[in-house]
């Protein structure tokens, strides 16, 4: 499945693969059902930890190619596309493939291709199949939460037929008669099949409307595009009461292609990811009627250079390859990453910083950016307006990242993941054998965080700067103990640290980034573990489900602590970071980065 960057969901462009390889079979799951079917995604891009960006620096580009070329391995010759309409059912047909839609509901009850009738499971109802749905809960005290609703349309009609393509509209408007029993917002569905293309696209338009009889409301998942599995609460959107909202979700492309006889299944893979880099690069496509959906000429662009400067690291400005710079609602440095309304549009900048986003959405946005390698959020004060056909050079901007005084001692890398910290391996009995022998994602194994009690049964984590080796000394995630009564206990960690002529009327900064954290609290203490009150707390913070669905990072959260000189030992020295909560397994956070700095050699002055 490709999936168009203009709805923001977890990426920019995904695709499913359907194979077929004499009696085996494997297909896409975005149409429902796993029972028959393998889900193979592919992940073009992903905006940083959460956004869809397009890396658009030249010449790293790819160059545009119409989607319609598209016929899939062994795919028959094109021929024109035809719609046929009944009572109950609507059909498009491209010779390639045939879609079978529910009218007026619009739900997906056949994919027809090359010798299978029906890739989809035909033992479910047909309500069961492919569809749209949502979860979502009133705000208006009334107590329904959690509401699962698949989306099925009261009214069908023909947006385009032509033997080119055809675009179908499923739509359901909402009204106050309707407040409790269905999502407040007026939906419509998008079809469209293209000739000569092996796979369909389908997009949907949200709006919530700018009346008072709108019910207040969030919107917990519409699967793929928004959902809490991974970062919580922080990303469902909430809606007020009369708030006006409108958002395009795709197009996405559902993709099938198929091998024959004794033909390596891995082509199917190597022609999928083939295919996703043609739906990239015809974003936005031009074949969508909705004006909803606007063409690229009717979008805007914007271009700069961005440079860090830290004088700590290098006396000179330094070029950002591979920061991730970015457009979406103003606000404060890093609101970005909880903003999940409305549209944002991401790229990474080249060797020597340069960046261009493209086909922005009319609109007022900020500026936005963070630097792996670096600490914080850089945003631009200048707000930009873009409009269609625009291109703003925005100059070279400086981003100047957290810094007091000079590195005395850091654990870890500033990238927003913990993956650089030891993870341990997992549990024979949990074993995913699609993750082994990849390092790079050896995190992704089910139990890992129960590994933290076997390797520190009674006593905590203690790091020794300049001795220990964080790949292998520091837990991937400060996670609760598990007693032997079952129950768990908070944890605390200490980073051993010798100094010498300490300023004692100085004060010492000591930054701790977090890779993510779910309902944890982190306190810190400098040389005296049981002082009843801490140096620093970060209060409950954080609803990431990370740890428990096997990822590395969440939302990324930047802690400066004031340490001051007299707090501070002649020789050895010990902070304290410890835990507090432990109601459940998952009370943890993951760290991004930990830095202690020196005194600001100009305040010593």
């Amino acid at each position: 499945m490709v999936q168009s960057a203009d709805y923001i969901p977890k990426s920019e462009a995904d695709i499913i693969k359907k194979s077929k390889a004499q009696s085996t079979r494997e297909g896409t799951t975005t149409l429902r059902h796993e029972k028959r079917f393998k889900n193979a995604l592919t992940e073009n891009a992903s905006r940083p930890w959460g956004v869809p960006f397009h890396r658009t620096c030249q010449p790293c580009s790819v160059a545009a190619a119409p989607p319609r070329l598209s016929t899939g391995l062994g795919s028959m010759a094109p021929i024109g596309v035809q719609l046929q309409i009944d009572d109950h059912h609507v059909v498009i047909d491209n010779g390639i493939l045939q879609i079978t839609l529910s009218n007026p509901e619009g739900i997906v009850t056949g994919v027809r291709y090359n010798s299978l009738d029906n890739v989809l499971e035909v033992l479910d109802n047909e309500n069961q199949r492919g569809y749209w749905d949502v979860v979502w809960s009133a705000l208006d005290g009334s107590g329904k939460t959690g509401i699962f609703e698949v989306i099925r349309a009261t009214s069908f009609k023909v947006i385009v037929e032509s033997e080119e393509l055809v675009e179908v509209s499923f739509s359901r408007p909402w009204d106050p008669s309707l407040k409790g029993k269905f999502v407040p917002l007026n939906i419509d569905k998008r079809f469209i099949l293209l000739r000569g293309c092996s796979g369909f696209y389908t997009y949907a338009i949200y709006e919530h409307l700018g009346s008072q009889d709108s019910q207040a409301f969030s919107l917990g998942e519409t699967r793929v595009f928004v959902g809490a599995h991974y970062a919580g609460d922080d990303l469902i959107p909430k809606f007020g009461q009369g708030e006006p909202w409108k958002k395009v979700f795709g197009p996405v492309f559902i993709y099938l292609n198929t091998v024959a006889g004794e033909e390596d299944p891995l082509t199917l893979w190597d022609d999928a990811k083939r295919q996703m880099m043609v739906e990239v690069s015809s974003w936005p496509y031009s074949f969508p009627s909705s004006e909803d959906f606007p063409k690229s000429n009717q979008r805007g662009n914007v271009y700069g250079k961005l440079l860090v400067h830290d004088r700590f690291v290098h006396d000179h400005d330094m070029p950002t390859n591979g920061a991730y710079v970015g457009l979406a609602t103003p606000g404060e440095a890093g609101s970005w990453q909880r903003e999940c309304k409305d549209y944002q549009f991401w790229t990474e900048t080249c060797e020597n910083g340069d960046f261009s986003i493209k086909n922005i959405r009319t609109g007022t946005y900020n500026l936005y950016a963070w630097v792996p390698g670096f600490l914080g959020d850089y945003r631009n004060e200048v707000a930009i307006t873009i409009t269609p056909g625009c291109n703003i050079n925005v100059g070279t901007l400086i981003y100047e990242p957290p810094r007091n005084g000079p590195t005395l001692w850091e654990i870890g890398i500033p990238d927003r993941s913990a993956a650089e910290f030891y993870v341990p391996d997992p549990n024979p009995q949990y074993v995913n054998k699609l993750f082994l022998d990849q390092p790079k994602n050896k995190f992704r194994q089910y139990g890992l965080w129960e590994k933290y009690g076997e390797l520190y049964p009674q006593e905590d984590l203690v790091f020794t700067v300049g001795e220990s080796d964080y790949s292998k000394d520091w837990f991937y995630a400060q996670v609760p103990r598990k007693k032997e009564d079952k129950s768990y206990e908070g944890t605390t960690w200490q980073i051993k640290f010798k100094l010498e002529n300490i300023q004692r009327s100085a004060t010492y900064i000591l930054r701790i980034a977090l890779a993510g954290a779910s309902l944890a609290e982190l306190q810190v203490r400098a040389n005296d573990r049981n002082k009843p009150r801490p140096l620093f707390t970060t209060g409950l913070i954080g609803r990431d489900n990370a740890i428990p669905r096997h990822g590395i990072h969440g939302l990324y959260w930047l802690y400066s602590i004031d340490v001051l000189g007299s707090l501070l030992l002649e020789g050895d020295n010990t902070f304290y970071l410890t835990q507090t909560r432990s109601q459940s397994p998952f009370q943890a956070i993951m760290y991004d980065y930990i830095r202690l700095e020196g005194p600001n050699p100009k305040a010593l002055v």
